[in-house]
């Protein structure tokens, strides 16, 4: 599945919501994964966006490795996990996203891009099959092993 969606908070919600009846077209549980496209989706409208430009939702499966990818034009500006003081109102979507994903990581894309993916081995021994996608040979920065 590929996507491109406003850089709006309506884009973020709509990238879920696709993700999500993906997700069940394939057979595959909605979660971890819809949770991850949710925040790799709002930091793309939030932090990435550049007015008049869009971000990019892609998901496939190679293997039993679900990734998702989000693309967004703000390449300048990379992500990371930080510390964060127990009353902070903002700032935990990343540390979600490495709390649920197997792996995670930033790719530098065509200047101005960035995509920030995540992967999640996913349990194909029920329901559909999902189709394979491309392997995508960039390595991220970050990854729990």
């Amino acid at each position: 599945m590929s996507l491109r969606l406003s850089s709006t908070p309506r884009g973020a919600r709509l990238a879920r919501l696709l993700a999500a009846e993906q997700l069940r077209a394939w057979g595959l549980p909605l979660d971890p994964a819809r949770q991850i496209v949710a925040e790799l989706a709002a930091n793309a409208a939030t932090h990435g966006r550049v007015p008049g430009r869009d971000f990019g939702l892609l998901l496939y499966v190679v293997g039993d490795t679900l990734r998702i990818e989000v693309t967004d034009t703000r390449g300048d500006r990379l992500p990371h996990t930080r510390p964060l003081a127990p009353d902070a109102e903002s700032g935990r979507g990343l540390v979600l996203v490495e709390t649920l994903a197997d792996k995670w990581g930033v790719a530098p894309g065509l200047s101005p891009r960035k995509t920030v993916w995540a992967e999640i081995v996913v349990d194909r021994s029920q329901g559909n099959r999902a189709p394979a996608g491309p392997r995508c040979g960039v390595a991220g920065r970050h990854s729990r092993e």
